[in-house]
């Protein structure tokens, strides 16, 4: 495992216990549910990482990802002023 790899690794465990840490600490508000198109993003940028190897797949992942979070946060912005 090469350094690169080794800090990707680190990366990706350390948001896995803040999502953790703030799931368990928020509790179970339904307001402040994950939506399924954010959990997808957040999949699409772990992935994203993950295949960092291969610099225009972990890219488009991540970029994937992010155009998902922006339209989950669009669309949760609309629903709450309705």
């Amino acid at each position: 495992m090469n350094t690169s790899s080794a800090y990707t690794t680190i990366a990706v465990a350390v948001l896995a216990v803040i999502a953790i840490v703030v799931l368990f600490v928020r509790g179970r508000k339904p307001e402040n549910r994950i939506t399924p198109l954010a959990s997808l993003a957040f999949a699409f940028i772990m992935a994203g990482f993950l295949f960092g190897k291969h610099r225009p797949v972990g890219y488009g992942l991540l970029g994937i990802g992010v155009i998902l979070a922006v339209v989950d946060i669009f669309n949760r912005s609309k629903s709450k002023s309705d």
